[in-house]
């Protein structure tokens, strides 16, 4: 990874106060730091680390940090974090991890992708299992992102961290057989069916529960019906007969046999 120059100064203003007034002056608070030496308060022109970001490949960046008016002016150092406002997207701060030239360091590279693999040519899904891996290597050797070919890749197959070729005198790390990009197999029409119709039940299944123990229920101030009692007929309504069965007839009601016995008579005028 080639370094990029960039200038510094030091940070007098301090605390919330301060870094609101170099915000408001167009320029970003930063700080520095190492294994060997002491955090050190920066701050950075705006327009200066805006270019800087805009123009890199990825969020790995090496800086040549070059500190105006400081006992040590030149620096080695990795962008480690930049803070965003969450609204406007504005660099409220940048932290640098100080590095030397001979020491190897470890970073996450993103991994990109490059071809079109057969498995999707052929219906398959493309996936991107791990957009980021570990590296390590000397500061100079670090690459700014990984590309894999995904051309060769049927549908069922992955790409394994083991099988990424690392450039030269750069050791990518973690488990060998982690997947990093695969191509899965499409969803067929049966197969979505099948979800909405599993969706589709368990939905109601809640509604069917519900309707059994209402039908169960008996009403308020009547017994339970018995097993294989048969159902009483509503008011106005007639039971249907089983096959080889006769309904009883209806008696005839009290009143009317009452006045069948006596029949009411007029008199006459």
């Amino acid at each position: 990874m080639k370094s990029v120059l960039l200038t510094a100064y030091p940070r007098t203003l301090s605390r919330r106060a301060g870094a609101k007034r170099l915000r408001s002056a167009a320029r970003v608070p930063a700080v520095i730091y190492g294994r060997q030496v002491p955090a050190q308060n920066l701050e950075l022109v705006l327009k200066d680390i805006q270019d800087l970001i805009h123009h890199s490949a990825s969020e790995n960046i090496l800086v040549d940090l070059q500190v105006k008016e400081d006992a040590r002016p030149k620096r080695l150092a990795l962008v480690k974090e930049v803070q965003h406002h969450v609204l406007s997207g504005k660099i409220l701060h940048v932290d640098f991890h100080e590095v030397s030239e001979q020491e190897k360091v470890t970073v996450s590279v993103p991994v990109e992708t490059t071809g079109e693999a057969v498995g999707v040519k052929n219906g398959g899904v493309l996936e991107h299992v791990l957009f980021k891996v570990r590296v390590r290597a000397l500061p100079k050797d670090l690459p700014e992102l990984l590309t894999v070919d995904v051309s060769h890749l049927e549908i069922g197959k992955a790409v394994h961290i083991g099988e990424i070729a690392a450039p030269a005198d750069v050791e990518i790390l973690g488990d060998k057989n982690i997947s990093v990009i695969a191509v899965a197999a499409p969803v067929t029409e049966a197969e979505e069916a099948a979800a909405e119709a599993a969706t589709a039940v368990s939905a109601t299944d809640v509604e069917m529960i519900k309707e059994k123990k209402e039908e169960g229920e008996a009403p308020a101030g009547e017994a339970p019906a018995k097993p294989g009692a048969k159902p009483a007929a509503k008011p106005g309504e007639k039971l249907a007969a089983k096959p080889g069965e006769k309904l009883a007839e209806k008696a005839p009601d009290k009143a009317v046999e009452k006045g069948a016995e006596k029949p009411v008579e007029r008199k006459k005028k």
